[in-house]
């Protein structure tokens, strides 16, 4: 998959994508990112690339035209003409980023991620080029550069060979369902608190019931949204009826 950020601040996204899981990753050819400073496609000397809203207020606006050149330039350039794309704007105003938009997003050959700041994009060339919307959260940031970072990372770990395993994700909160069970790690005491003894039973089927329990718990009392919904999906099992067995000579209940 390739990530294309149309962005004012390149360095800030390459500094944050090039570290940890996903910069290794990029280096491993499992996934692609290419930051594009929408500056550089200003068609003024001074680069400029905002003005002031129309009808009055606060702050400057990005202009249509140098991010629709940036843009034209991106899909220009591209090798494969029949790959799935999708264009997106960070934007509070968006659908809120989960881990199922995450995984829809994982379909695609090619993500391009428009990155506002100041007031906001003109909303021409946002209803000419963007497929969607999408929000980081319900708070206002500078910039979209944090937010497609976000983005960049929570769809990367999805790919194959990013992370070790399926296993690596599947497990993680939400992504399960669950809110995550708690994690321990050596020492096996810390502060006179010990390690649950179950982990350190060696036995797997114990273990892994005494996770579920501790994932159903956690969620009910901090996201019981979560809760409820995995409840539903996960009904519990009847518990079946014991069937008592008569001695032998004595008559059956009528």
């Amino acid at each position: 998959m390739k990530f294309d950020i149309m962005t004012l601040f390149p360095e800030m996204v390459t500094a944050i994508l090039s570290e940890s899981i996903i910069g290794r990753a990029a280096k491993a050819g499992y996934l692609q990112f290419e930051c594009h400073n929408i500056r550089d496609f200003s068609e003024n000397k001074h680069r400029t690339v905002d003005d002031t809203p129309s009808g009055g207020g606060m702050g400057m606006v990005m202009a249509a035209p140098p991010i629709y050149n940036c843009f034209a330039s991106i899909i220009n350039n591209k090798e494969v003409k029949d790959e799935k794309r999708r264009v997106i704007y960070m934007s509070p105003k968006g659908q809120l980023l989960t881990q199922k938009k995450a995984e829809e997003l994982k379909a695609y050959d090619n993500i391009i991620i428009l990155c506002g700041h100041y007031e906001g994009v003109d909303q021409r060339v946002l209803d000419e080029i963007v497929d969607e919307e999408i929000s980081v959260g319900d708070y206002v940031l500078t910039g979209g550069e944090l937010p497609a970072c976000i983005l960049v990372d929570c769809v990367s770990r999805l790919l194959d060979g990013v992370l070790a395993a399926p296993e690596c994700y599947e497990d993680e909160s939400i992504a399960s369902g669950l809110l995550e069970y708690p994690q321990y790690t050596r020492p096996a005491v810390f502060h006179g608190v010990e390690i649950p003894p179950v982990l350190m039973s060696g036995h797997h089927k114990k273990i892994d019931e005494w996770r579920l329990e501790q994932s159903l718990l956690i969620t009910k009392e901090r996201r019981p949204d979560l809760y409820l919904e995995y409840m539903r999906l996960h009904p519990p099992k009847p518990e079946k009826k014991k069937r008592v067995k008569k001695p032998k000579g004595e008559a059956p209940n009528e």
